[in-house]
């Protein structure tokens, strides 16, 4: 199907246009291929170590990537004795390098990135975590983390640890992350399950938060011995449920709790809660490590927010496109360019307060031609005008269509239009094929053009086309009505159980089922100050009003909280239509 076709079917797929006997088709192939592996995975980093030649034990696969594979799996590997070790890398190091090195290049300022003691105590970084200022910031900035942070009132190292493996599926699952938060901000007002519980547990108020929680409880609760308890922690990560080991370790732990005259209800649930989690949660000496980067991360945003997003954009690692990185400098008061053939190189970078995003953002255009526009001014200097360009760089047309289309010629003062034709007249001679530097230079031919209509949302399109959001002219400005919403994303905790219609840029969607198999998804929008703000949208809403697409919409909702953390819950919501395009 054409791409606008497909669009349509994924969009709205109850449009009339897809009532036909292919879109049909296609719709039930979808269905009936759902949920199947489309390819075998390999583990990102294991790595196993073998005292003979790993071929005495498994033929090899060569997969793409180009490492050799073996044909079991990891749990295999474990029984017949072999050394694995998970050798992985996150880009969230990289930004805080990164991060580091700009500050020093656009600021002069040398930063201590190990200095993790002073960032505990920072009051800025305190602040930031406790209102969930976390964006770009390693591991606490997705939607729900963002939220458990505001619920918390997170403000230490301590609590960030114990988020950081609260945040995982199982604990949620258990219903003990809720149940966590209210202890946590009540801690004279409950009580423990049973002595044993507070005796092991007291840090983090009689929950299991880390791994290392099951086997105390295990052990200490249940009576089995150390071994055993480790065997049922990692059971819990689904693979080894079916394993006699594991049916015999539950089965000593149910006898063991009789035996120590516990009554039923309590083994059960004491079960219910370890099994339900243990396989999701991380262990402590994790979430501790990752905790220690993500204030690392909160130091460089608190007090130099704009190297930092720079670095973030440019790592591509965090958990949203980038033009919410975008939007989250323009935020902090940079002033966002396009990407400008004087001033940007193939990453983004920053020069004061002013950052210029770079070529690598521009669909199709190719990193040859990055290269040659790069290398060309560093060594002979700026470019004067289109003409100078051209006579310098050996740039095919499209690819200068693409630069002239995107402002990368703004400099010149012309019209995109006047550059257009400008670049016709200069390319009509045959390309040259290696860069050159004539030692007079000639002067530029002058075209006489008639003036030429242009208009800030024809920019705009341009922007969204190449670089997938517009820069010149925010986005909400682009749509067809002038409403802005009735209260701002910061005003939501004044509006607690009013319904209110709001305008948000859609972020991101979380897709859960609930305890009934329905489907029911959580939002993060954007609004037009660009602030985030949360919503729910229970199945029947959801169904009434699903989402249609990348884009921005008019929601009507009633606000609610949660531990101080509002959210809408929505009713209706329909997406919003952008004026057209003047090139329409």
């Amino acid at each position: 199907l054409p791409k606008e076709e497909i669009d349509l079917l994924v969009n709205d797929p109850g449009n009339d246009y897809n009532k036909n006997d292919i879109t049909a088709l296609i719709t039930t192939l979808g269905s009936q291929m759902k949920d199947f592996p489309n390819l075998r995975t390999i583990h990102a980093g294991g790595i196993l170590i073998s005292e003979k030649p790993i071929t005495c034990y498994t033929a090899l696969d060569l997969p793409p990537k180009g490492f050799p594979t073996t044909h079991w799996d990891m749990y295999i590997a474990e029984e017949m004795g072999f050394e694995k070790l998970d050798i992985l890398s996150q880009r969230g190091i990289g930004h805080i390098k990164e991060a580091v090195e700009i500050i020093s290049k656009n600021r002069g300022e040398e930063v201590d990135i190990h200095r993790v003691d002073k960032f505990f105590e920072d009051e800025k970084v305190k602040q930031q975590l406790k209102t969930g200022e976390t964006n770009g910031c390693f591991y606490i900035e997705s939607p729900a983390m963002r939220g458990l942070l505001k619920k918390l009132k997170c403000s230490d190292y301590t609590t960030l640890v114990a988020a950081s493996s609260i945040i995982r599926p199982g604990v949620a699952k258990s219903g003990m992350m809720k149940e966590y938060i209210r202890r946590f901000h009540n801690p004279d007002k409950f009580e423990y399950i049973h002595p044993v519980m507070k005796e092991q547990l007291a840090e983090t108020y009689g929950v299991m938060v880390y791994q290392e929680d099951v086997i105390k409880v295990a052990h200490h609760f249940a009576g089995l011995d150390l071994a055993e308890a480790d065997v049922l922690r990692r059971a819990m990560s689904g693979k080894y449920r079916s394993l006699k080991e594991f049916s015999r370790i539950e089965e000593k732990y149910f006898a063991n709790c009789t035996e120590k005259g516990y009554p039923e209800h309590i083994a059960k649930e004491v079960w219910r809660q370890i099994e339900s989690f243990a396989g999701y949660s991380f262990s402590k000496a994790h979430s501790a490590s990752y905790a220690v980067e993500s204030f690392q991360s909160l130091y460089l945003k608190a007090h130099y927010p704009l190297e930092f997003q720079v670095a973030v954009i440019n790592n591509f690692g965090g958990f949203y496109s980038a033009w919410v990185y975008v939007n989250e400098a323009r935020r902090k008061g940079a002033t966002i360019e396009l990407p400008c053939v004087n001033n940007s190189n193939n990453a983004t970078r920053i020069t004061g307060t002013t950052i210029y995003l770079g070529f690598v953002h521009v669909q199709n255009l190719e990193q040859t031609t990055i290269n040659l526009i790069v290398s060309e001014r560093n060594c002979h200097g700026p470019y004067r005008s289109l003409a100078d360009f051209t006579e310098r760089v050996p740039v095919a047309k499209e690819q200068l269509v693409l630069l002239i289309r995107l402002g990368a010629f703004r400099f010149t003062g012309q019209e995109k239009s006047n550059l257009l034709w400008e670049a016709h007249f200069l390319l009509k001679k045959p390309a040259k094929t290696a860069t050159s530097f004539a030692l007079f230079q000639a002067p530029a031919k002058k075209f006489s053009l008639p003036q030429l209509q242009h208009e800030k949302l024809e920019d705009a399109y341009d922007e969204i086309e190449l670089l997938g959001f517009p820069v010149s002219m925010n986005i909400f400005d682009m749509l067809q009505t002038s409403f802005r919403g009735e209260i701002r994303a910061k005003n939501l905790m004044h509006h607690l159980g009013k319904k209110v219609r709001m305008l948000g840029r859609l972020v991101t969607i979380k897709y859960v089922r609930t305890v009934k198999k329905e489907i029911m998804h959580f939002g993060t929008f954007i609004d037009s100050t660009g602030e985030f703000f949360d919503t729910v949208h229970f199945p029947q809403s959801l169904k009434n009003y699903p989402f249609r697409g990348d884009g921005i919409y008019l929601i009507l909702g009633k606000v609610v909280e949660e531990f101080g953390f509002p959210s809408l819950e929505v009713e209706k919501m329909a997406k919003l239509p952008y004026m057209p395009s003047p090139k329409a």
